[in-house]
């Protein structure tokens, strides 16, 4: 939505836009302070989030461009304030309050506005509440829609034991049974979907989960991916690799997951080696799919912080001036040594494929070909990722 553009004397600037944030900002985490918000959840990176978007909506709609995008980020931020139990009347109400602070900022910067113009900027900033408020109120309540049935207990229990703090009292007071087992998927996007359509993405990850395991699995979602949690009785390791399928096909993106299964007690440790692994994994660009702790035990070793690690590193230290055989070296290793493969992602011959690991081989005195040495480079190669990282 836009609107059209009228006084250019009621357009915020960029500078406008900057300056207000950190007021706006500062008077929702004062009417934050006043109401019962569970402690541990990450209020203030989301008020300067929504504030920061919202004023960049009011900028571009007094401008007359187009924010859609900009909204796809706002419902996005709204469905995460309703995960983290934010009321949704203090979020409607900072935007009332934050329309109140904008209009009388420019107030006080264009005191000789004719009436016209003071009567344009008013319509604007309607518009803008009007949207602010619509496009949040649809997100948040869309979100919470998923709680239905029991799911919001299944969400504070699902919370709970990411956190480590799952007790069998909690389990009878929210009627919810706790599974003796579970599988712990850390979950990402291969390439993240674009803002203006992740909401949707999300919210249909989450139903195709339901569907498929009877309304027995859970999950903490955002943008970035993830962890979804799934009783071993509901859904049998073996049919991991296809539930996985069916959910990145229901949101329609690739997804690349490791799964650790864990007992209740130990879901949230579980979850917090699940996604080092993961980290491990996105580094060496493995393919889009479902990965068990034991295909990379080996390399998640060697991601651990010691001497070894910065010495093991150094076996790659004679490609570091040249980023192209670094990248042949990654891609070929990911393909399982695929001529063709490799050609083909990085766009260049096969013999180009085999003149550069023939200049690898010379360089670092390691040969992909050789099984040996192939251990040596791979094992290498996440060293120096993990060292680089960090």
């Amino acid at each position: 939505m836009t609107v059209p553009p009228g006084n250019a004397e009621w357009r915020p600037s960029p500078h406008d836009v900057a300056s207000l944030t950190d007021r706006l900002v500062a008077h929702v985490i004062g009417e934050v302070a006043q109401c019962d918000i569970p402690s541990g959840t990450p209020m203030v990176s989301r008020i300067v989030a929504i504030t920061r978007v919202s004023l960049e909506i009011a900028q571009g709609m007094s401008q007359g461009r187009d924010v859609a995008h900009e909204l796809g980020e706002l419902a996005m931020i709204a469905a995460e304030l309703a995960c983290d139990s934010v009321p949704i009347d203090l979020v409607l109400r900072g935007f009332h309050d934050g329309v109140q602070i904008v209009v009388g900022h420019l107030f006080d910067q264009h005191q000789d506005c004719p009436r016209d113009a003071v009567i344009e900027g008013f319509r604007i900033a309607m518009a803008v509440n009007d949207q602010l408020c619509t496009t949040v109120a649809h997100a948040y309540i869309g979100e919470h829609s998923a709680a239905t049935h029991g799911q919001d207990a299944e969400r504070t229990l699902t919370s709970a034991l990411l956190a480590g703090q799952w007790t069998p009292a909690l389990s009878r007071k929210r009627g919810v049974r706790v599974a003796d087992t579970y599988s712990v998927l850390a979950v990402a996007w291969r390439a993240s979907p674009d803002v203006g359509i992740a909401l949707n993405c999300l919210l249909d990850l989450r139903k195709a989960l339901t569907r498929h395991t009877e309304g027995q699995g859970s999950a903490r979602l955002s943008l970035e991916g993830g962890t979804v949690l799934i009783p071993t009785e509901a859904v049998a390791e073996s049919e991991l690799d296809s539930l996985l399928e069916a959910l990145a096909g229901a949101a329609e993106v690739e997804l690349v997951a490791v799964v650790v299964a864990a007992s209740a007690a130990d879901v949230a440790s579980a979850a917090k080696t699940a996604h080092e692994m993961l980290d491990v994994v996105d580094r060496l660009e493995c393919a889009p799919g479902l990965y068990r702790f034991g295909q990379f035990a080996l390399e998640y070793q060697l991601s651990r912080p010691g001497l070894g690690l910065s010495q093991l590193g150094e076996l790659l230290a004679p490609l570091d001036r040249y980023p192209e055989l670094r990248k042949t070296l990654r891609v070929h290793i990911a393909n399982n040594l695929s001529r063709a493969q490799t050609a083909r992602i990085m766009n260049i011959h096969t013999n180009t494929v085999d003149y550069r690991i023939r200049r690898i081989a010379r360089l670092t005195g390691l040969n992909p070909a050789r099984a040996s040495d192939l251990w040596q480079l791979r094992s290498a190669m996440v060293a120096r990722d993990c060292r680089e990282g960090n």
